[in-house]
């Protein structure tokens, strides 16, 4: 039998249920694989050993007296640093919020933890996770277990190199611009950004107040190596939570008819070149795809690059607007990141704003008219490979080439829409995983899920993996 960290989590969850492992035993296998590997490549910044062992405990104990068990009762997960876990620090990975402590826990925390699951760790992340590579001036940087030399993504770059090396089971990322989904395509694990309001999103750590391009854009979401304990978790996190007025009770399935869901296949996204390999490997999930039972159609949808335009204009201008409170507590690489990505948007005035809200309905509109006839796009994650450390912040033309090779991720942080990432190949030359994204139509989070499961089920790699 494989070591209790190589297993899945509902794997996990169901010897646990069985009384074929306790807890305990989970727990201390996982604290076991952190001392073994996490000084190579840094991805847990915080261990909860204490309180994980004490939290097991109460598991094994509920057990024994046979109480209900959630749907993750004793499955270790890992928190990003930037979603509050009370009584730790919701650092954003700055020293200045180094011992920003709060009270109670962020409600996706909240409801891993009434679900059963046992928080063992806090991951890291670049500063206040406006970066596309874990290189955090508190703690940091965070090595890509496939290639130490090459990018973990960002910005939950610290849950998906804990996730591909086995320490953790499941975690819990964000994203306003790709940050679920950026680092699970470089470390070669599964993710969802979830639908507008589908998970409730709230924290005391800088503000409890968000920014517009916060409330629209951001999502709170769950990572791991299988698309099924994706699934798990998306459906333990979701619903409405009274600390998010704008999260919602939705259901997570819907009917559908006998007809083959139509896929707009977009190996090679409009705007710039993507990389031969990139492109064959969505071309191989969709021929996965159509094996499944898909019409795969090579079309890309309408607008695309001004959705990914609309979305810069967004979140820089947004952004200025904290800028005198954000660069002063960023480090040096951080804050240039920010200032060359921030000078190649305009900065907006009230009317500009205005114009800009204006077209991003154009943008919907048309991508919604668009995903009726197909309901699923198939994209790359990153145009290009994963770049080598340091590459994204060494000039302003790097800045300008990170957020290029990013460009497919972001229609669905403009848009609210769910998108998936999952891997579907390898590029031997670098050794690196390839991840592709399947984004859907608002609320369908299951089809995204459903497609990205078939596509794991015929390209799916292997994980966890020993740190290179």
């Amino acid at each position: 039998m494989a070591d209790l960290w190589q297993l899945a989590a509902s794997e996990l969850a169901a010897l646990i249920a069985k009384k074929q492992a306790s807890c305990g035993e989970v727990v201390e296998s996982h604290l076991g694989r952190i001392e073994a590997v996490n000084h190579k490549v840094n991805a847990i910044v915080k261990v909860l050993a204490d309180e994980a062992r004490k939290d097991a405990a109460e598991a094994d104990r509920k057990i024994a007296a046979g109480q209900p068990l959630g749907p993750l009762h004793g499955v270790p997960f890992t928190i990003k640093e930037n979603i509050d876990f009370a009584g730790t620090p919701t650092t954003w990975g700055v020293t200045a919020l180094a011992n920003a402590i709060v009270p109670v826990d962020a409600p996706v925390v909240e409801r891993m933890r009434a679900a059963g699951a046992i928080p063992i760790g806090r991951t890291n992340l670049p500063d206040m996770a406006l970066r596309v590579h874990t290189d955090s001036s508190l703690h940091g940087l965070t090595r890509n277990p496939w290639n130490p030399v090459r990018t973990a993504g960002g910005s939950s770059g610290g849950e998906a190199v804990a996730l591909a090396t086995g320490m953790s089971a499941v975690g819990l990322g964000n994203d306003i611009g790709g940050s679920l989904r950026n680092p699970a395509n470089a470390c070669g694990v599964a993710s969802i950004r979830p639908s507008f309001g589908r998970v409730p999103d709230a924290g005391f750590v800088p503000t409890e107040d968000h920014l517009m391009a916060v409330q629209l854009m951001n999502a709170q979401g769950p990572m791991a190596r299988r698309v099924a304990d994706v699934r798990l978790a998306l459906k333990v996190i979701a619903g409405a939570h009274p600390r998010d007025p704008w999260s919602i009770d939705a259901p997570f399935e819907s009917p559908r008819d006998a007809s083959p869901i139509r896929v707009a296949m977009v190996a090679e996204p409009p705007g710039s070149p993507t990389d031969p390999a990139v492109a064959k490997t969505v071309r191989d999930a969709g021929a996965a795809l159509r094996d499944a039972g898909y019409a795969v159609d090579e079309v890309a949808p309408p607008r695309f690059e001004d959705a990914v335009s609309t979305w810069a204009q967004f979140i820089v201008a947004d952004f200025l607007s904290v800028r005198e409170q954000l660069l002063p507590i960023m480090g040096k690489d951080g804050a240039f990141f920010f200032e060359a990505a921030a000078s190649m948007a305009p900065a907006l005035d009230a009317a500009g704003m205005s114009r800009m809200y204006t077209n991003r309905h154009g943008v919907a509109r048309a991508w919604s008219q668009f995903m009726a006839e197909h309901p699923l796009v198939l994209s790359p994650t990153w145009t290009r490979l994963p770049f080598e450390v340091g590459f994204d912040a060494a000039s302003s033309e790097n800045v300008g080439a990170t957020l290029d090779l990013i460009r497919p991720v972001v229609p669905a942080n403009l848009l609210g829409l769910p998108s998936a990432c999952v891997p579907a190949g390898h590029d031997s030359a670098a050794g690196l995983p390839i991840g592709v994204l399947i984004t859907g139509r608002p609320l369908r989070d299951d089809e995204c899920l459903n497609a990205a499961e078939a596509i794991e089920t015929r390209l799916g790699i292997k994980t966890p993996i020993d740190p290179r």
